[in-house]
């Protein structure tokens, strides 16, 4: 298998969101990388685990709205950018996340592919799903770097 450098783009599904969070990079990127806090403050989030840091070619395992799944870390450019992927149920998710320092904090932008049989079976379900997801994601993000900044 080819690592991927970017979502796919030829995908049936592909979602793209963004955010501003008024909250340093540091912090952001903080709460981004620590997979094990997830379910912390990403309420979607019910499990997750990571042996070791965020970086290329580590694995981690995660469940979210009930689907779990093993995602492999295909890139990680500090403080701004993270490219993950894997396959689950037959959908093969690739996910970007790009952060930008900004005057009054970060902008986020999160995009992802899904691609495969049950998606072929329903694109637009599929689509409604994965972006939901995505803006959930970025809200419970942003909810939680908001509020450690005030705590700063």
């Amino acid at each position: 298998m080819t690592v991927p450098t970017a979502i796919d783009r030829a995908a049936p599904v592909i979602a793209r969101h963004e955010i501003n969070i008024e909250a340093s990079l540091d912090a952001v990127w903080k709460l981004h990388v620590d997979v094990n806090a997830w379910p912390i403050w990403q309420t979607d989030i019910t499990a997750a685990h990571i042996d070791g840091a965020l970086e290329p070619g580590v694995s981690f395992d995660w469940t979210s709205y009930g689907f779990s799944v093993t995602s492999t870390v295909y890139d990680v450019t500090d403080r701004a950018r993270v490219l993950w992927g894997g396959t689950s149920g037959g959908i093969t998710g690739v996910h970007e996340w790009l952060f930008n320092e900004t005057p009054d904090g970060v902008h986020v932008i999160t995009s992802e592919s899904f691609a495969g049989e049950p998606v072929d079976a329903d694109a637009p379900a599929m689509q409604t799903l994965l972006d939901a997801s995505l803006v959930a994601w970025l809200g419970h993000l942003k909810t939680a770097a908001e509020s450690r900044a005030g705590e700063a």
